[in-house]
């Protein structure tokens, strides 16, 4: 038997819940064939000689093919439904919601996001209720924690960005998200510390060989929307140039000196970008920067010359998305502007054509917190922004998290950034 033909079968196999169906559609289909042939005053096999008049073989037919309609339109929806529910449990009880749900979401832009950190995560939370057609451009720099171990001990790129951005885009099921977010204690021995993700990201990249089909074969797992990537597959160590002249490697080490920053690059210079992260730059309607720790999770992504490059070329409406509060040390004292000017020196030519700045006030408590930690509230200054030649954009964005500190607020970012795409489209036309 072939392949086809066993397929086929296969449908009749027991536990599908699709053969009474199948049966009601092909009985439904004979009684519209025969109520058609009787509608129509055809003799066949003289079953019209044996009924009687024609006006009652009519009758009969009409009858017929009204039942053999009504049984086809259950049978198609039963196994619609079954079908449905097998690949998603939550058609049992609003196919239709979720079928245009999915169908809008398909059509929504296309969208590439650069980034890393949970500023790019939180972003992801709000896009990926307008579009799938999502891809997150996370970097791989990060080598503190988790992350960090399993970069020493099985030399593979650390995933701990990557797992973040596959969790906010996941639309599996919360327990599946639980799990790759899931953090062993100090009582586990080695794999205290660890995530499970990234022990599944690490484990993947090394039998497969490339991060690229391991984030992949995770995605499928998670049942993303949208798809997440590195911006290089190579191995890069990130480091710093401090205010004082000192040289600091490994962003966990630049983020734990607690000072003012100069400039950071990557060691070796010049990585090779990941083809299928420029593809979805030059295809994009939509490239969003940050938010993000600017030094050490924005910046990273435009050391790869290619990606830099692309989103300089690229003619999507771009935007980057300015920290509500600074970082001790890395950006004390921080305006919108100085963010601006610091990737700017980074990148050459700006990658983007809008800074949205949050200009919702923060709360004195609240402020109060991050005061003491040495971070305060970015000043949104407008005017300096708009002499950097791009376009300011106010927003309210703050959201305040169960723990009292300042987050984006996903959906209110969201809405801001359609609204932008939305307000270039025409000009672009």
């Amino acid at each position: 038997m072939s392949g086809a033909l066993r397929r086929v079968f296969g449908w009749l196999q027991p536990g599908l819940r699709v053969k009474r169906w199948l049966l009601l559609l092909f009985i439904g289909m004979i009684a519209i064939s025969g109520g058609t042939l009787l509608i129509a005053n055809l003799m066949v096999f003289d079953l019209i000689g044996s009924i009687g008049d024609t006006g009652r073989a009519t009758t009969i037919g009409i009858v017929a093919a009204a039942l053999g309609l009504l049984a086809v339109a259950i049978s198609l929806r039963q196994l619609v439904r079954s079908v449905a529910c097998a690949l998603h449990p939550e058609a049992e009880s609003h196919l239709v919601d979720l079928m245009l749900r999915q169908r809008r979401l398909q059509g929504g832009p296309r969208v590439v996001a650069v980034g890393g950190g949970t500023g790019l995560s939180t972003l992801l939370r709000g896009l990926k209720g307008y579009t799938t057609n999502i891809t997150a451009i996370a970097t791989v720099a990060d080598d503190g924690g988790s992350s960090g171990r399993l970069r020493a001990d099985m030399n593979v790129p650390p995933p701990g960005d990557i797992r973040n951005c596959l969790v906010a885009l996941a639309d599996s099921e919360p327990l599946m998200t639980e799990l790759f977010q899931y953090r062993f204690n100090g009582e586990a021995g080695g794999l205290g510390g660890h995530s499970f993700g990234n022990l599944l990201i690490a484990a993947l990249t090394d039998i497969t060989g490339d991060l690229e089909q391991a984030v992949r074969e995770t995605s499928r797992v998670l049942a993303i929307r949208g798809r997440v990537l590195p911006p290089t597959a190579d191995r890069v160590t990130l480091c710093a140039k401090m205010a004082d002249g000192e040289v600091i490697r490994g962003e966990s080490a630049i983020t734990a000196a607690d000072r003012r920053i100069d400039y950071v690059y990557l060691d070796p210079p010049n990585p090779r970008a990941v083809q299928e992260a420029i593809e979805a730059i030059e295809a994009a309607e939509l490239i969003v920067v940050g938010p993000g720790s600017t030094f050490t999770s924005v910046i990273p992504n435009f050391l790869v010359p290619e990606v830099n490059e692309a989103v300089r070329r690229a003619s999507a409406t771009k935007v980057f998305i300015c920290n509500i509060m600074t970082q001790p040390g890395e950006t004390s004292n921080f305006t919108a502007a100085d963010h601006v000017k610091a990737i700017q020196r980074h990148t050459g030519e700006l990658p983007f054509d809008y800074v949205l700045m949050n200009c919702e006030p923060v709360e004195e408590w609240v402020l109060a917190r991050y005061r003491a930690t040495g971070a305060d509230f970015v000043e949104p200054d407008y005017t300096e922004v708009a002499r950097l030649g791009v376009i300011p954009v106010r927003a309210e964005v703050v959201d305040l998290s169960p723990d009292g500190w300042v987050r984006h607020d996903p959906q209110a970012v969201a809405d801001r950034l359609l609204e932008l795409l939305e307000e270039r489209a025409p000009a672009l036309m």
